[in-house]
């Protein structure tokens, strides 16, 4: 596995030396499973994907992971500072409920525009609330500034060694359903670079997803490391204009592709995704499974990083996107492993299963895998 701390680029001064390895994320998860229940994985068979659901953890959003493994670890080393972070919502609701769990002052900086059900989240766990700027960016600077005037702990929401090991849980529960794929969407690049350690020593592919116009971790792998603003997105969650120092370091050494969508695939999928499997997703949320369909493999599985989405920005898609009928699937025998993710599926006896199709009746061999639908990607 390549070294994240060697040779850093003259334009990264301020990450150094810093290395996360699968050894951190292991740590972390010895950290977590006290306070966190590993979140579930779903069939989602009109997709042929498996989506690991962080939408159902805590605060609704994966980004609890590294700001419970941050304080936690801190913990450890005997800092006991206030924490302050700059955030679009989720970290800064993970932050909130860890700091609420630890006894620890927090302080959260969110930009104007910020989704009101993130605010009342990060509220609600008794987290002091600032607004600033327009931009995660511009909550980012005013956060390190009153960090270094009141000798706050700044806590990155992704570009922090503490909070990528927390996010690489992820794919660490996912590792025991053997896919082939994981797909995960990109802002910083926190979520991506902890599940890229965490899985490609099993061989595992990592893509990465973003959104045309919302892309400035692509842009900085292929060099372009240039700031600019990115467009309105409904994936708040991963709009970024500047990606992490240690996560753009790791993401170019460990994923194996990234992949963009155009912002009407993502509404689309968004909306599918509760009408077809009756699961709620934020925009980012829905980001990696929209990226799917451009991502090969057999046994493909998206996160569903969130769930934190405003009512009324709900409501709204869900009386504008009409998403397209999808294909009728084929019967066919599977030849492989089961589609219905499993650590441990037990092998079915062969049977002879009649299914009626229209008037007439067909008669299906069931082998000793399971007779499924082909998946419509």
């Amino acid at each position: 596995m390549p070294d994240a701390g060697r040779a850093p680029a003259s334009n990264e001064p301020d990450v150094g030396d810093v290395v996360v390895t699968v050894a951190d994320v292991l740590a972390a998860q010895a950290r977590l499973r006290r306070y966190l229940p590993p979140t579930p994985l779903h069939h989602a068979e009109r997709f042929g994907v498996m989506l690991k659901l962080e939408n159902l953890q805590r605060t609704g959003s994966y980004k609890v992971r590294g700001a419970l493994n941050a304080l936690l670890a801190a913990r450890e080393r005997g800092d006991r500072r206030p924490v302050i972070a700059a955030s679009a919502g989720n970290h800064a609701q993970g932050l909130a409920w860890a700091a609420y769990r630890l006894g620890v002052q927090a302080i959260t900086v969110m930009p104007h525009g910020a989704p009101q059900t993130k605010i009342a989240g990060v509220a609600h766990w008794g987290a002091t609330v600032r607004q600033h700027g327009d931009s995660y960016d511009e909550a980012f600077a005013f956060a390190k500034e009153l960090a270094e005037q009141n000798g706050y702990r700044f806590l990155s929401a992704f570009d922090d060694p503490d909070v990528i090991a927390g996010q690489g849980t992820v794919g660490i529960e996912i590792a025991p359903y053997s896919p082939d794929v994981v797909i995960v969407p990109i802002g910083g690049g926190g979520l991506a670079s902890g599940v890229a350690l965490a899985l490609k020593s099993q061989g595992v592919r990592v893509v990465g997803a973003q959104v045309e116009g919302v892309d400035s971790m692509i842009r900085a792998m292929k060099g372009d490391t240039a700031p600019k603003d990115p467009v309105a997105s409904l994936a708040d969650g991963v709009r970024v204009k500047v990606p992490g120092f240690i996560t753009r370091r790791l993401c170019t050494q460990l994923l194996d592709d990234v992949v963009t969508v155009r912002e009407a695939e993502l509404r689309e999928t968004l909306v599918r995704l509760a009408l077809e499997e009756h699961l709620i997703a934020e925009g980012a949320g829905a980001l990696a499974l929209a990226a799917g369909r451009r991502v090969a493999g057999k046994r493909k599985c998206a996160v569903v990083s969130g769930g934190n989405i405003d009512a009324t920005v709900l409501a709204q898609l869900l009386s504008d996107v009409r998403p397209r009928p999808p294909r009728k699937p084929r019967r066919r025998n599977a030849e492989g492993e089961p589609s219905l993710p499993s650590p441990r599926a037990p092998a079915r006896a062969a049977a002879r299963l009649p299914i009626k199709t229209g008037t007439r009746r067909i008669a299906v061999a069931a082998t000793e895998t399971e007779v499924h639908e082909e998946s419509i990607w």
